[in-house]
């Protein structure tokens, strides 16, 4: 009797911190998706003829709200941190706009946020590999088996989301050393 109340007691715990790793998780994106448009129309005064890139971001940003599952996220993600850094690359050539306080804060912001995502895709890489090391071991496989418990997708993404789009506007003369990577959203090696 006492081992099916543990066994409650567990789930019931586990579930806790499932939702609410999911909720922090939606927290974070939402934060990401609702910085972009306020980049892109700050860019946009500045850069009228730049339609194409603002228009890729933006079907960037609804794609990445969209996904579903992690492969097609992580793809939705590459896709948009591409996106940015284009938009990044159309900022360097106006000297006006990067010397904006509300730009350099919005891109401050969106830096801060890309760094946050990178560890959140590293704590769901460890913990997938924690789960699947358990799936391997016995006692856990076996039970596992039993209850139809199956391995996880990590999450992957290609270099370039790997890092905050990092952009140098010249105001600390001459180059920036490049920065300090975040940890990798690549799934440990087993």
């Amino acid at each position: 009797m006492i081992w099916v109340v543990i066994a409650i007691v567990v789930v019931v715990v586990l579930l806790l911190l499932w939702l609410v790793a999911m909720f922090n998780k939606l927290v974070r994106l939402r934060k990401r998706y609702d910085l972009i448009p306020n980049l892109v129309e700050t860019v946009k005064g500045y850069a009228a003829h730049e339609r194409e890139t603002f228009e890729a971001v933006t079907q960037a940003r609804v794609a990445a709200q969209q996904a579903q599952g992690v492969a097609q996220q992580a793809q939705a993600e590459n896709m948009l941190t591409q996106a940015l850094g284009r938009l990044f690359a159309v900022a360097e050539a106006y000297p006006q706009l990067r010397a904006t306080e509300n730009f350099q804060q919005l891109q401050a912001q969106l830096a801060d946020v890309e760094s946050n995502i990178a560890v959140a895709r590293q704590v769901y890489n460890d913990t997938v590999l924690s789960y699947e090391n358990a799936l391997e071991t016995v006692p856990t496989s076996i039970i596992a088996g039993m209850f139809n418990f199956r391995p996880r997708e990590y999450f992957q993404t290609e270099d370039v989301t790997r890092e905050a789009p990092r952009v140098d506007f010249g105001q600390g003369g001459g180059t920036t050393a490049p920065p300090a990577a975040p940890p990798s959203a690549e799934p440990p090696a087993s």
